[in-house]
C-alpha cells in the first residue's frame, strides 16, 4: 500500500506540474496577440492535457483512497494518455517541419514539460503503477473518436474565422484536399498505434527487486479491504 500512495501523491504532483505549465504557456502565448494566442484552447495539444490533469487528480485521490484503480478509470487514463503523448508526437513532427520550412520558431519551457516530460513520466507510471487494471482493446476506437470530431470541428471552424491550429489543416499552407487528408489519416494512424501500445504495455507484470511485481493486481487481502466509492443497490424482495 505504501507504494500505492506514493504513486497517489506522485499523480497529484504530475496534475499539479501540467496545470502551471499550462498557466505559464497560455500567458506567454498570450504576448503575442495573434489569432493564435486568441484561440488558445482550440489546440489539440491544449485539450488533451488539461484532459490529462483532470484525469490524474482524480487517478490520484483514487490511488490515495483505494488499493486498486476501478476498470473505468484504467480506460479513461489509457484515453488521455494516448491523447497527450500522440499530442507529442505531432508537436515534435511541427517543430522539425518548422525547421525544415524555414519557419522560426519557439519553444518555451512549458511546451518542453506539457509534451516530452509529462507524458514520458506518465508512459513509465502506466507500465509501474501498482493498482492497475489491463486495458481493454475497446479504448483503440475510442481514443480515434475525439481526434476525428475535434478534426471536422476545426476544419468547419477554420473556414469560417479563416484560421488553423495546425498547418497541415490550412488548405493554404498544403497542396492541397488529397495532401490534407494523407496527414489527417497518418495522425490517425499514430493516435491508434499509441493506443494500441499502451493497451500492451497494460498486460505487462514489471518485476522490480525487492518490491515483485508492482503492476499487477493487489493481493486479495488488499481488494478485500478496499473502499467503494459508491454502493450497488440492493435487489428488493418479490
Amino acid at each position: 500500500m505504501l507504494t500505492r500512495r506514493i504513486f497517489g501523491w506522485l499523480r497529484l504532483l504530475a496534475a499539479a506540474v501540467c496545470i502551471v505549465s499550462l498557466t505559464h504557456r497560455m500567458l506567454w502565448g498570450m504576448g503575442s496577440q495573434t489569432l493564435a494566442s486568441d484561440n488558445f484552447f482550440a489546440y489539440l495539444t491544449i485539450q488533451s492535457n488539461v484532459a490529462f490533469a483532470l484525469v490524474t487528480i482524480l487517478a490520484g485521490v483514487i490511488a490515495l483512497r483505494r488499493a486498486e484503480d476501478p476498470v473505468w478509470l484504467t480506460s479513461a487514463r489509457a484515453l488521455v494518455l494516448s491523447w497527450t503523448v500522440t499530442a507529442g508526437l505531432a508537436f515534435s513532427i511541427i517543430v522539425w517541419q518548422a525547421g525544415v520550412r524555414g519557419i522560426p520558431i519557439t519553444v518555451p519551457w512549458s511546451d518542453v514539460v506539457l509534451h516530452y516530460l509529462l507524458p514520458g513520466c506518465a508512459v513509465i507510471a502506466w507500465l509501474l503503477g501498482p493498482g492497475r487494471h489491463a486495458a481493454s482493446w475497446r479504448v483503440v476506437p475510442f481514443v480515434l473518436a475525439y481526434p476525428v470530431v475535434w478534426g471536422v470541428f476545426t476544419i468547419v471552424r477554420g473556414r469560417i474565422i479563416g484560421w488553423y491550429p495546425y498547418y497541415f489543416l490550412d488548405p493554404r499552407q498544403v497542396s492541397g484536399l488529397p495532401e490534407m487528408s494523407v496527414s489527417c489519416l497518418a495522425a490517425l494512424a499514430i493516435f491508434a498505434l499509441v493506443a494500441a501500445a499502451l493497451v500492451l504495455l497494460s498486460h505487462v507484470r514489471v518485476r522490480l527487486p525487492p518490491w515483485g511485481v508492482i503492476s499487477s493486481r493487489p493481493p486479495e487481502w488488499a481488494r478485500r479491504r478496499r473502499v467503494p466509492l459508491w454502493r450497488r443497490p440492493g435487489r428488493r424482495g418479490r
